[in-house]
């Protein structure tokens, strides 16, 4: 292999760059960068170049013109003018054919990035690099046409440059794989764009009242964009669990909105009590990540306080949420008040009692019908304990697997839920007050 013919070559056939030559050869040395391996090639092939000029070799001075051209090189301009040979073609005159000299401007993208980056707080950021598709093909079909094998992608060289000054700018380390900020790069259209990667904040909350619902309920009538049924608000219910708990947090983040994940969900008349549920809080384009989770704990449960509570704050990533999905089927427990048309016995309180290790098959309830897929669903109740309160009523608290429906198990809901309390007891039962009292899944 002659890497300097090969160069040679590729300088006959089109005007490159210190950059763009050495790029070519990106592969067969460590700890040097493409402009100085490209220059250094150009070096050599000057110095043989000279060498064979004052051997009198007649192709010499061709190779000369062609560095001075195609090289950008003045000191073989130079040279070519004390031996009295006229290069009519000005460098400024030439481009280099692959980056069309935009190589030559990473200060600048680079000042241009740090800008951009300067409201925003983060740990570690990755620089993205957009080129056109022409120039793409352009190098593509340049490396087929000279049989490049040790190239680098200009796209890498452009990316790893431009970060390279703003780690040196910002003394923030570059990271591939999660990073906190992603800065967009288009050297041909000089436009340089900001891609905020979200910030996860796992934690629990307790819900203390009843009739407060977990994530904003958008009117059915306008979808959200105000009428006389929901008084222009938009929303069947003034407030959430979701709106509560990211009011502070888009607050103390500036960010742009946010998005609420948490480990199933309860009913809008029900509590969630005992250490709380799991969720985490999505903020969009976040300007502000280092918090102080205390000082936003604190805040968030002030302005919460009598209906939500929030604990065990942290920052998390995108794979809790998956796991946090994955464990809505966890275990939970639930306290549920009974209320039943007729008297009951001790003797019902006993059947009821059977329910425990047993499978109970679901389809979808009516009152969610509208937004679920009707389908059936077998859930397991592990553990029941009932007790009687007066005549007609008794308080039941049942450990089960999540995503079963305690107030159809209660009443049967038609038929669609099987076995019952009131298919047992054949005595209509309906639920008057259900709590969430533990989920049972590790943070």
């Amino acid at each position: 292999m002659d890497i300097l013919q090969e160069a040679l070559t590729m300088l006959e056939r089109h005007p490159l760059c210190d950059h763009c030559l050495g790029r070519q050869f990106a592969l067969l040395s460590h700890g040097v960068e493409n402009d100085a391996r490209g220059n250094a090639i150009k070096t050599v092939l000057l110095l043989e170049t000279h060498a064979a000029l004052l051997s009198k070799n007649e192709e010499a001075v061709k190779i000369l013109k062609t560095l001075a051209i195609n090289g950008f090189s003045e000191a073989s301009r130079e040279l070519l003018r004390r031996t009295k040979k006229r290069v009519r073609v000005t460098l400024t005159q030439k481009t280099c054919f692959l980056c069309e000299n935009k190589l030559g401007s990473i200060e600048r993208f680079a000042q241009k990035a740090v800008d951009i980056l300067a409201p925003y707080e983060y740990r570690n950021f990755l620089v993205g690099i957009e080129l056109p598709k022409t120039v793409e093909e352009r190098e593509d079909e340049f490396k087929a046409e000279c049989g490049v094998t040790h190239g680098e992608n200009m796209r890498n060289e452009f990316g790893r440059l431009i970060g390279k000054k703003i780690a040196e700018a910002n003394r923030k380390p570059v990271e591939f794989l999660k990073p906190d900020v992603v800065v967009l790069i288009n050297p041909y259209t000089d436009v340089a764009r900001l891609q905020v990667n979200p910030l996860f904040i796992a934690g629990r909350y307790r819900k203390l009242v009843r009739g407060i619902p977990q994530s904003k309920w958008f009117c059915s009538t306008c979808r959200g964009k105000g009428c006389k049924k929901c008084n222009g608000t938009g929303k069947m219910y003034p407030e959430s669990v979701e709106e509560i708990i990211a009011k502070t947090f888009l607050d103390a983040t500036r960010g742009l909105k946010s998005s609420f994940h948490a480990s199933g969900r309860e009913d809008i008349d029900a509590r969630m009590l005992g250490t709380g549920r799991p969720f985490v809080l999505e903020i969009t384009k976040p300007q502000k990540r280092f918090l102080d989770l205390q000082r936003v704990e604190k805040a968030t449960n002030e302005f919460g306080k009598g209906k939500i509570h929030i604990s065990n704050l942290r920052f998390a990533d995108k794979d809790v949420v998956r796991r946090l999905k994955k464990g809505e089927n966890t275990q939970k427990e639930y306290r549920v008040l009974i209320e039943f048309e007729n008297v009951i016995t001790d003797k019902n309180i006993r059947l009821i009692k059977k329910l425990e290790n047993t499978l109970i098959a679901q389809k979808t309830p009516n009152r969610v019908l509208h937004r679920r897929a009707d389908m059936t669903r077998e859930k397991y109740i592990y553990d029941v304990n009932i007790k009687k309160l007066s005549p007609k009523k008794a308080e039941m608290k049942i450990r089960c697997q999540g995503g079963l429906y305690v107030k159809e198990l209660v009443t049967g809901d038609e038929g669609r839920t099987t076995p019952s309390i009131s298919e047992i007891l054949k005595n209509k039962a309906k639920p008057m007050k259900l709590d969430v009292l533990r989920v049972i899944m590790e943070d």
